[in-house]
């Protein structure tokens, strides 16, 4: 009533900063990274670690949960594992999931 309507309107607030609006983007970014993306690459660098050294003696656990013992290092990305006696198998390198040393001899307690 006592404002007029050319006054209401020019009366409207300052555009937020750029740098404010793309703030929280930022953030969640910076969270995905040290929560998501930093532990599966060292758990990727850590598999990889483990596949290229298997040797030839060690028990090893495929993709599939078979345990076996690696017989043979072939070249490139295969090895030959023992199932069971006399029994042999090739397996790819990266579908090992899990890579065991030697077994120990088990300790004689007197």
């Amino acid at each position: 009533m006592w404002i007029s309507p050319a006054y209401a309107q020019a009366a409207q607030p300052a555009a937020p900063n750029a740098l404010i609006q793309l703030a929280p983007f930022v953030l969640i970014f910076v969270i995905f990274y040290f929560l998501l993306i930093r532990p599966q690459m060292t758990a990727r660098k850590k598999h990889t670690e483990m596949v290229t050294n298997v040797r030839r003696g060690d028990v090893v656990v495929t993709a599939g949960g078979i345990v076996g013992k690696v017989t043979k290092v072939l070249d490139g990305d295969e090895v030959m594992v023992e199932l069971a006696e006399k029994v042999t198998v090739k397996v790819l390198k990266s579908t090992l999931s899990d890579v065991r040393t030697k077994p120990q001899p088990a300790a004689n307690d007197k």
